[in-house]
């Protein structure tokens, strides 16, 4: 079967699991877990922060990161295709008691002069805006990239009312690769970030939530709140480890096979793609009306290929660890046989 639903769908490396095997332990709890706090600090140091926390998935990482940075009431700007909004099942409002008011995402940004309008003024009956919320790179956009410079952007608007800024940096690396520049830079004007070691890194488990001193140790609090205190966490932080080491180079091969699928599926008749949108690990594209997404995706399985729905007529694949170049041509081959029956 080749798998193109997600990178979450990775599968840990030999040297992960040798590392898991080794590692050592302690409770993390009480801040002993010798492996979970190496972890920690790799991670607050390629991101450029005072301090990270390990959290188990970056849904859980969004949630105590927003939490950490809101008080109940606030209200937060999101885009109207991002993953705190469409996939989080409605943490930050229903344990939160935040509001999420959505702006229209532009090729995975928001505009910066849409986003400085949204903010409210001090007003008796209105909410207070406390937090942007960014996503780098954009899951529904395709996987498409922000800059340093559009981040710079909008963290300025933010900056200039007061606001925090929250990334769910989830692919991060990948945005990285895709620029050339080092991870830091495209993070260095946020408050906060959460990224993934889960998804195109093939660890098996976990998240890192980055940020102050002070604001991790609220987040510390947020993470035993909701569930979090994962005790002898140094088997999963093993992993990570080897994930930060060895993984993220690697992801430049992702891009390259997503383009070649995209070129490969954008020649086939009933598919609408431009693949020069293609900038990281993620295809989304259109069929034309003359097969559903669910007919779509039952033939392909059958074919030995796997893809998610993505809205109304529009499918996603995404390449990842595990995935070659004779992969991406068999599901291409696929696809053309499945739309042509």
């Amino acid at each position: 079967m080749i798998d193109l639903r997600s990178d979450t769908v990775t599968l840990p490396t030999a040297a992960m699991r040798e590392a898991m095997y080794r590692a050592e332990l302690g409770d993390d709890v009480f801040g002993e877990d010798p492996t979970v706090n190496r972890l920690e600090e790799m991670a607050a140091a390629m991101m450029g922060k005072e301090r990270a926390l390990l959290v188990t998935s970056g849904t859980m990482g969004n949630l105590v990161g927003v939490l950490s940075h809101c008080q109940r009431g606030d209200e937060i700007i999101v885009g109207d295709q991002s993953h705190v909004l469409h996939y989080e099942v409605g943490g930050c409002a229903a344990l939160g008691g935040l509001l999420l008011r959505a702006l229209p995402n532009v090729n995975g940004g928001l505009d910066a002069a849409m986003v400085e309008a949204a903010i409210r003024g001090l007003d008796i009956h209105a909410p207070r805006t406390a937090l942007l919320c960014l996503e780098n790179t954009h899951n529904r956009c395709g996987g498409a990239v922000l800059t340093v410079g559009q981040t710079r952007e909008l963290c300025g608007v933010a900056k200039r009312h007061g606001l925090m800024v929250h990334l769910d940096g989830a692919r991060i690396f990948n945005a990285a690769v895709y620029l050339g520049v080092p991870t830091e830079n495209l993070v260095a004007e946020v408050d906060s970030v959460t990224f993934c070691l889960s998804k195109g890194l093939a660890a098996p488990v976990g998240s890192l939530l980055c940020g102050t001193e002070e604001y991790i140790q609220r987040a510390r609090k947020y993470r035993k709140m909701v569930g979090g205190g994962m005790r002898q966490a140094g088997i999963i932080a093993a992993a990570g480890i080897v994930a930060l080491e060895q993984m993220i180079d690697r992801l430049a091969e992702d891009h390259q096979n997503a383009r070649l699928l995209a070129e490969g599926l954008a020649e086939i008749e009933g598919i609408s793609l431009d693949p020069t949108t293609v900038q990281t690990n993620i295809i989304a594209f259109h069929i034309t009306e003359r097969i559903t997404v669910a007919d779509l995706l039952t033939r392909l399985a059958a074919e030995g290929v796997r893809g998610v729905p993505f809205g109304p007529q529009r499918v996603r694949f995404v390449t990842h660890y595990g995935i070659t170049v004779k992969h991406v041509q068999q599901a291409i081959m696929a696809v053309r046989r499945v739309l042509k029956a």
